[in-house]
């Protein structure tokens, strides 16, 4: 009993510092945070569509539904770990050949194990189903639970065609780390999303809606398309 009690408690603090680690509390300057994390987003997405490591990311976006950038996701702890970050998601509008938003969000993760450090890791991450898009708008997920996550190809020789709900690319200092987001939970990062929009909007009335816009994301939304080859 007393084992059982020492790792549910062991599990709930991993947990606490994975949420810490993703959901950052709210602050006066929620605006400049949300404008900040935008124009990261556009110096994340340039920077892997430039990266030879990622041939396939351009053709992967080019299909895909949507698409979540992480300018950085940390990893901390010893023995207890976790991880997380802000990003952004952008959702690609196939029949207009356009790319729409951003919405903010969060990631965050926890583990148990024999680890140490401190690591931090940009990710970008595909949306290939509508299945998980729509999942996005309505509630908390949770990647390789209730969508699959593949890791992204790496190299010239690297197929394309993953069939998995999501598929993350991502770099460590600019370098490739096939970063593993099992058992990441995604969520929606509401103080930033009304921060930049001015008023209360859930991801729905950004995205899909399209009920407000700022135009201070333009440079973000073309430097997508651009990667996406539109």
């Amino acid at each position: 009993m007393n084992n059982t009690r020492r790792h549910l408690a062991v599990a709930a603090s991993a947990l606490a510092l994975a949420a810490a680690l993703g959901s950052p509390p709210a602050r006066a300057d929620a605006a400049s945070d949300a404008a900040a994390l935008v124009q990261k987003s556009q110096a994340t997405i340039d920077a892997f569509t430039a990266n030879k490591s990622f041939p396939t990311l351009r053709p992967a976006l080019a299909r895909a539904r949507a698409v979540l950038i992480f300018p950085s996701v940390v990893k901390a702890g010893f023995v207890l770990g976790g991880s997380g970050g802000s990003g952004v998601l952008l959702v690609h509008d196939l029949s207009a050949g356009r790319w729409l938003g951003p919405a903010f969000y969060t990631m965050g993760a926890a583990s148990i194990g024999l680890q140490a450090g401190v690591s931090a890791a940009e990710v970008v991450m595909v949306v290939q189903s509508q299945k998980a898009l729509d999942s996005l708008y309505t509630n908390k997920l949770k990647l390789g639970g209730d969508a699959s996550v593949a890791v992204g190809p790496k190299g010239a020789g690297a197929g394309a065609s993953l069939t998995a709900d999501f598929v993350v690319y991502s770099t460590a200092k600019g370098v490739y780390a096939g970063l593993s987001l099992e058992g990441s939970v995604l969520d929606v990062r509401q103080t930033l999303n009304e921060a930049y929009y001015g008023r209360p909007v859930a991801p729905i009335d950004i995205l899909v809606q399209r009920t407000v816009h700022n135009p201070a994301a333009d440079p973000l939304r073309t430097a997508v398309a651009n990667a996406a080859g539109k």
